[in-house]
């Protein structure tokens, strides 16, 4: 469970995060963090958050946002806000590292999520732009199905291709832990 003051940094994508509100403090109202991004660092990819609003107030530096059709280069100063379902994405922009403070409302299990994408860096189990291996994002998709989804392909046809990858991902847990002697099946939660 996250904490205020807790830090925790993606290998892959350069993302370092603080928590600064957690679900606790604000009685699910928002999670608030400080967001630190190396030059070339960057989120793992397009996305919608469905149910939430994100709002960007940078701090230092440059960040680049790709919002809707539209590209939206913010300095220091400036805030960007992205209403709930709608595509984006962000990364560093510039020469230099950029910061920011973000805001998602309503919390949900964002701080669960942040969690969960260090961890799976950390342990190789993401390609190279950060997004889990297909296995992993198979149960990452269906815990984090309030939080984000993808743009395309259409929510149907994602069911339909992860439901098998699951089952897979599931069977493989299982083996794992069998492994490890461990009579509990493993999931996505943070470590």
């Amino acid at each position: 469970m996250a904490y205020a003051g807790q830090m925790v940094e993606n290998p892959v994508t350069g993302e370092r995060i603080v928590f600064r509100q957690t679900s606790a403090d604000t009685k699910g109202e928002l999670v608030a963090i400080d967001l630190a991004l190396p030059v070339g660092g960057h989120v793992p990819g397009i996305h919608i958050h469905p149910l939430q609003e994100e709002r960007f107030e940078v701090t230092s530096g440059k960040m680049k946002f790709r919002y809707g059709l539209r590209t939206i280069v913010a300095e220091a100063g400036e805030t960007v806000v992205v209403p709930a379902g709608k595509i984006h994405n962000f990364a560093q922009y510039g020469d230099e590292p950029s910061q920011c403070r973000v805001e998602i409302r309503p919390a949900l299990k964002m701080e669960q999520l942040f969690e969960t994408t260090v961890r799976l860096a950390q342990e190789g189990r993401t390609n190279k732009k950060g997004m889990p291996k297909p296995l992993d994002l198979a149960l990452f998709v269906e815990e984090f199905k309030d939080e984000v989804k993808a743009p395309f392909p259409p929510a149907p046809v994602v069911r339909a291709l992860m439901t098998p990858l699951r089952a897979l991902a599931r069977t493989r847990d299982r083996r794992r832990t069998r492994r490890q002697g461990s009579g509990r099946t493993p999931t996505l939660q943070p470590a």
